[in-house]
């Protein structure tokens, strides 16, 4: 969301550059990989973008110690409707919520505390992609507030971590666009395999599912040429310290994992 508050952030290329060292795996080279990607993305009629190892696995790992062992605390939040026909959400931890009290009234300010360098940083990516992704779109840039290098001004409007494991109702986020689509948009992490509370072996999802998958871009006709035309279904084998950037009301999937946890940040803007 395009709005004015506490974590608003004006960006340029410099400032990016200089605020994203040791979190971003290569601060020389994100905007150039946003830009391109954007412009495959857009050839291909698609509004989200995954950019690989986009976030160090170093800086990632010095994180999730602290957050898998002491930190994360999930919330039992009730949806209305239900999220991807799940009613009561049990494996998130709120670190920032909608200022109506959406999904729940007491968020984490320890764990957003411990996070914030990273929730920063996923600002500043955020908005280089979204000027990008919009870029000559006069509908959509003249809706939003910039700066005066004409950078938008974003603000996260809720913050959550989620630990998936092979539980029932706990294993995926099947098929949903984020927000009830409300949102301009929203930011996925692929945090690390949890090597801290048990062996690597045991917590990893290696081989049994995980990743992310999006319907989105060009229309593909039906598998007996005769049916409805939707959109492609595209596949990530998302790990950690991948990015992914979601455009408003498109669909997509946190797909299921029959063994380990997975873990991952989500932000709304």
């Amino acid at each position: 969301k395009q709005r004015q508050e506490d974590s608003d952030v004006k960006i340029n290329n410099h400032e990016l550059n200089e605020n994203v060292v040791g979190v971003v795996s290569n601060p020389t080279l994100i905007n150039k990989q946003i830009v391109k990607g954007v412009v495959r993305a857009k050839l291909n009629k698609r509004r989200h973008l995954v950019i690989p190892s986009a976030i160090s696995s170093t800086y990632l790992d010095r994180l999730m110690p602290s957050i898998v062992t002491d930190l994360f605390e999930p919330q039992t939040v009730t949806y209305n409707g239900g999220i991807a026909n799940i009613k009561k959400w049990r494996i998130s931890c709120y670190m920032e919520i909608m200022e109506s009290g959406v999904p729940c009234t007491n968020p984490h300010l320890a764990l957003k505390s411990h996070c914030w360098e990273l929730l920063e940083t996923c600002n500043k990516l955020f908005a280089s992609w979204y000027r990008q992704q919009h870029a000559c779109n006069d509908s959509t840039t003249s809706s939003y507030k910039v700066d005066g290098e004409g950078d938008p001004i974003v603000s996260r409007l809720m913050t959550f971590i989620t630990r998936y494991t092979p539980a029932p109702d706990e294993n995926a986020l099947l098929k949903h666009v984020d927000g009830a689509g409300k949102v301009d948009g929203s930011v996925v992490v692929a945090l690390p395999i949890d090597r801290w509370t048990a062996s690597e072996e045991e917590n990893s999802f290696e081989g049994h599912g995980g990743g992310l998958t999006f319907w989105d871009g060009r229309t593909q006709r039906s598998a007996d040429n005769i049916g409805r035309r939707g959109p492609e279904e595209i596949v990530y084998d998302t790990r950690s310290g991948d990015i992914a950037f979601i455009d408003k009301a498109v669909w997509h999937q946190a797909n299921p994992i029959t063994k380990g946890t997975r873990w991952a940040l989500v932000i709304f803007y």
